[in-house]
Formats: structure tokens, C-alpha cells, sequence
């Protein structure tokens, strides 16, 4: 079974943004294809609340979930700038369906800039990369990890996504191949 992961911009999305993510996508996921999708996404309308000026992850799933009819093997990775939050949380970086084919992560809270500090792209990639492959791991089947090094360990906040690099522990290494080889 080949599996495929797409990018895809929900709103708008600098183009350079997503090939950088798409290059650090391909270098953690290197036996699985990495497309980004040509079209934009709109941002479905009733994922906004006003309120919290954020808009639900788990609505834009479901959106993108109902879009994409892909088969199971095929993952598809929404990226948006715009704020995220699930209902139990102030904000998140990001969502997948466990098991799933459909993951959506924001930029938002990735800048420098958004914590008072200069802009620097490369964290900024850095971090977008980290998230991009935790929400696709969680895609694949994997859960939190307790390393703190490993990508799937869970960000509560900016400082954890920073300490974590962009690769799988061993552990969560092996139960990925073992999950990609058991679906096929």
C-alpha cells in the first residue's frame, strides 16, 4: 500500500511557507510522498466564534474530512494562520482524527512575534515542522509521548514544541512503521 501525504493552505498560506514545511515534512516521513495541494481551502464559516476570535479545529476537521474522501492511507495536513481552539482549551496548535486521514495545524502561535519576540524564520519553520509531523503521527495512530525530545510528546505550551525535535523517538519510530506495515 503506498501512502501519501498532502498539504494543503485553509485560507490563505504564503506559498513559501508551505514548501518549507513540505521540505521538513519530507525529511521526517521519508518513504511517503509530500504534495501540496494547488487549491486553497476556505476556512468553513461556522468554525468562527467571535467571542474567543478563534476559530474550532475540530469543525475544520470535519470540513476538510467531508472534502477529502481519501482513503486511509492518504493523509491530508490542513495548514491555516489563523487562531485555533478545541472547546476544553484556550488554544491549540493543532488537531488530528486519531487514526484518521485528516490533521489541520495553525501558524498563529508559531511566530516569534507573537510572544513579544523578533521575527526568525527558521525557529518559526522549525516549529511549523514539529507540529506538522506530531499532527501527522497522531494521524498514523500514534499517542502522546512522555520524551520530551520526541515530537509526539504533547506542547502545552511554545517552550515544549521548542525543547522537542522534529523527528520520532526510537519507541515511536518503531510503533509508526509497525502501524504504516499493519494497515498495508
Amino acid at each position: 500500500m503506498v501512502y501519501k501525504i498532502f498539504l494543503v493552505s485553509i485560507g490563505y498560506v504564503q506559498e513559501n511557507i508551505l514548501n518549507e514545511i513540505s521540505i521538513g515534512v519530507k525529511e521526517v516521513f521519508r518513504t511517503i510522498s509530500v504534495t501540496i495541494l494547488s487549491r486553497n481551502v476556505p476556512l468553513p464559516k461556522n468554525s468562527s466564534d467571535s467571542y474567543r476570535q478563534q476559530y474550532n479545529s475540530s469543525i475544520i476537521l470535519d470540513f476538510l474530512k467531508k472534502l477529502f474522501s481519501f482513503s486511509i492511507q492518504n493523509k491530508v495536513l490542513g495548514i491555516t494562520s489563523v487562531d485555533l481552539f478545541v472547546p476544553e482549551l484556550n488554544f491549540v496548535f493543532g488537531e488530528a482524527l486519531f487514526g484518521g486521514n485528516v490533521a489541520v495545524i495553525s501558524l498563529k502561535r508559531l511566530f516569534p512575534e507573537f510572544y513579544g519576540y523578533s521575527s526568525n524564520h527558521k525557529l518559526f519553520i522549525s516549529r511549523a515542522v514539529k507540529e506538522a509531523v506530531h499532527e501527522l503521527g497522531h494521524c498514523f495512530g500514534l499517542g502522546h509521548c512522555k520524551n520530551k525530545k520526541c515530537v509526539m510528546h504533547f506542547s502545552n505550551s511554545i517552550l515544549d514544541t521548542d525543547i522537542k525535535e522534529k523527528y520520532f523517538c526510537t519507541s515511536c519510530k518503531s510503533k509508526l512503521n509497525f502501524l504504516v506495515k499493519s494497515i498495508t
